[in-house]
C-alpha cells in the first residue's frame, strides 16, 4: 500500500427536512385543527481516529462524503425521521484543516477520538407550532435548514517519541532494524526510504517506545532539492531527535560536518520549534574505520568541528554495537519527561481539590457563629418557661 500523508477532500452534512402544513380531518371532528409534524435533522459528518490505519489512501480517489437528509413531517403529528451520521476513519495523528479560513477543526492525537466536522441542518417546523388562541388554523410553516458543507485539508503527522534524521544513506533505516521489528528498505543507494517507517523498540516487558524514520534531507531541501521538507511534519511530535551521521562516507570529498549543520540549517529553515527539540548525535559506521585510534581520533575531529552537543553516541548499525546504549539512554529521558508531566497533573488536581474544599468550606457557615446561636436560643427557652411557670 502507497503511504499518502496528504490529501483533500469535501464533507456535506445532511439537510434538514422540511416541516409539515396539514390539518386534521376525522369523521365526527369538524374542527380538528393543525397536525403538521416537524422535519427531522439531517446527518452529522464525525472524524474518528483509528490506530489501525497508517495512510490516508481512502480519501486519494473518493473525495466528497455526504450525510443523509433528514425525512419531511408529515400530518397526524407524524416528525420526520433524522438523517443517519456518517464517520469517517483516519490514522491517528491526522490534523483536519478548514481550506477556506485555515482553521484547525480537529487532531485526532489518540486512538477513538471523535470529532464533528460537519453539523446537519435542523429540520422545519410544522404548523403544530404556530396555533394559537387567536390563530387555530395556521397555514404556516418553515423549511428545513442546509447541512454545513466543508473543503478540508488533510494532513497526517505520524506520532512517535523519537525521530531519526541525517543525509541519505546515512543509516537511518539500518539503525531502526537494528533497534526495533521495523523492517524498512536498506540498500547501498540514497533516498531508500521514499516514505516514513515506525517502529517499536520495548526496553522491557512494560517500557517501550515508538521511533520514527523519514526520508533523508539533503541541502537545499528548503528549496525543493531531493524530497524537500515533505516529510519533516512527521518528526514535530516526536521528544527526541536522534542525528545520524556517516562518519566513514564513501565519497573521500564528502564533510561529514558541512552534511551534519546542513541539516541543522534545514531544520531552522522549516521550522524553529522543530529545530529546538532535543536532539542527540549518532555517529554511525564506525565498523568501516577498523583502527581503534584512527577511529578516536577522527570521532574527537568531529566533535571538534561540530561544535557543543548535549549528548553524542558512537554505534555501528550495521553490527548492532553500542545501539543499546542509545535506546536505554533514549527510555530514561522518556520515563523522566513522564515521570515530570505526572507530577504537573498530579500537583494541579491537588490544587484543584484544595480550591475546592476551601470553597466548600467558605460557602458554609461559621462555626462558632452557629455556636452562639445555639447557645442563645437555649437561653431565650429557658426564660420563656420561667415566665409561664414562676414557682419553678
Amino acid at each position: 500500500m502507497k503511504f499518502f500523508d496528504e490529501a483533500r477532500i469535501e464533507v456535506i452534512a445532511g439537510d434538514g427536512g422540511n416541516g409539515a402544513a396539514t390539518f386534521r380531518r376525522e369523521k365526527y371532528i369538524p374542527m380538528g385543527g393543525p397536525d403538521g409534524g416537524d422535519g427531522g435533522k439531517g446527518g452529522d459528518v464525525y472524524a474518528v481516529g483509528d490506530r489501525n490505519l497508517n495512510t490516508l489512501i481512502d480519501y486519494r480517489y473518493k473525495r466528497t462524503f455526504l450525510a443523509q437528509r433528514g425525512e419531511n413531517g408529515r400530518g397526524a403529528d407524524c416528525y420526520g425521521k433524522g438523517g443517519d451520521d456518517i464517520e469517517l476513519r483516519m490514522p491517528v495523528g491526522t490534523i483536519i484543516t478548514d481550506q477556506e479560513t485555515g482553521e484547525v477543526i480537529a487532531d485526532l492525537d489518540h486512538d477513538g477520538k471523535r470529532v464533528m466536522i460537519a453539523r446537519g441542518g435542523r429540520g422545519g417546523l410544522g404548523n403544530l407550532h404556530f396555533k394559537t388562541s387567536t390563530n387555530r388554523a395556521p397555514r404556516k410553516k418553515t423549511m428545513g435548514q442546509e447541512g454545513e458543507r466543508k473543503s478540508l485539508n488533510l494532513e497526517l503527522k505520524v506520532l512517535a517519541d523519537v525521530g531519526l534524521l541525517g543525509m541519505p544513506n546515512a543509516g537511518k533505516s539500518t539503525f531502526i532494524r537494528a533497534v526495533s521489528s521495523a523492517k524498512p528498505k536498506v540498500a547501498d543507494y540514497p533516498f531508500t526510504t521514499l516514505a516514513p517507517n515506525l517502529g517499536v523498540v520495548r526496553t522491557s516487558e512494560n517500557r517501550s517506545f515508538v521511533i520514527a524514520d523519514i526520508p533523508g534531507l539533503i541541502e537545499g531541501a528548503a528549496d525543493g532539492a531531493g524530497l524537500g521538507h515533505q516529510f519533516l511534519r512527521h518528526l514535530q511530535r516526536t521528544h527526541i531527535l536522534l542525528h545520524i551521521v556517516d562518519l566513514a562516507p564513501f565519497d573521500p570529498e564528502a564533510d561529514p560536518v558541512h552534511d551534519a549543520h546542513a541539516i541543522v540549517e534545514e531544520l531552522h529553515k522549516y521550522d524553529e520549534a522543530l529545530a529546538s527539540k532535543r536532539r542527540w548525535l549518532v555517529l554511525n559506521k564506525l565498523d568501516l574505520i577498523p583502527d581503534e585510534e584512527e577511529r578516536k581520533a577522527r570521532v574527537a575531529a568531529f566533535l571538534e568541528a561540530y561544535g557543543p552537543v548535549e549528548r553524542h553516541f558512537e554505534v555501528s548499525a550495521i553490527s548492532r554495537s553500542g545501539c543499546q546504549e542509545v535506546v536505554f539512554a533514549i527510555q530514561d529521558i522518556l520515563d523522566e519527561e513522564k515521570a515530570l508531566a505526572q507530577a504537573a497533573a498530579d500537583a494541579a488536581a491537588r490544587e484543584a481539590a484544595e480550591r475546592g474544599e476551601t470553597e466548600t468550606i467558605d460557602d458554609g457557615y461559621d462555626t462558632d457563629h452557629d455556636e452562639d446561636d445555639y447557645a442563645d436560643d437555649e437561653e431565650e427557652e429557658e426564660k420563656e418557661d420561667r415566665d409561664e411557670n414562676p414557682n419553678q
